[in-house]
């Protein structure tokens, strides 16, 4: 499990890095340019990215912190479709419901670590799920107090993209992506 907190620490390291530390990270761009800057942001989050996968793979046998009760799969399922929405609100044309959540990104990253950990009791589950959740959290209450910029709310034909376009990959990695994602089928 070393491996994969070693890739989370240089994937949230990355992303505090822009989150938190705004005087070093334009210090930063201005020596490097916004495209270099971006390219060495992008190679040290791939970085970290590919730890966490080969960590995650090697933890399979960290134990088991908690056995959660089969009802919550279900619960899991339902909260996923919000996430998957929230995702493609995220980078569809902005509507209502990306105006109403702000930044829909974090908010699905928040709903999507937290369905995980109603299902994975086992100790990766836990530590990656969590590490996600923790920094979803952070992440809000900084771009919070820096009071970026949140969209403006855009026609209803746009929340229709994005609960069209959610619901269509919610049932593609439901029925067929989990696999290949995660490892584990969840509909057999």
């Amino acid at each position: 499990m070393g491996v994969m907190i070693i890739g989370l620490l240089i994937f949230f390291g990355t992303h505090y890095f822009t989150a938190l530390l705004r005087g070093p990270r334009a210090a930063l761009i201005s020596a490097l340019g916004e495209t270099g800057y971006k390219a060495l942001y992008a190679v040290i989050a791939l970085a970290g990215f590919v730890l966490i996968v080969v960590g995650w793979r090697g933890a399979a046998d960290a134990g088991v912190l908690y056995t959660p009760p089969a009802f919550l799969r279900h619960v899991s399922y339902l909260l996923m479709i919000f996430a998957v929405v929230l995702i493609v609100a995220a980078y569809a044309p902005a509507g209502k419901i990306a105006h109403a959540v702000k930044h829909p990104m974090l908010a699905a990253v928040k709903i999507w670590a937290f369905a995980h950990l109603l299902v994975n009791g086992e100790a990766r589950s836990v530590v990656l799920f969590g590490a996600f959740l923790a920094f979803a959290v952070v992440d809000r209450i900084a771009v919070k107090r820096r009071d970026a910029p949140v969209r403006a709310a855009g026609p209803a034909t746009n929340d229709a993209i994005a609960v069209g376009g959610g619901l269509i990959a919610y049932a593609a990695i439901l029925f067929y992506l989990h696999p290949y994602i995660a490892g584990a089928a969840l509909v057999s």
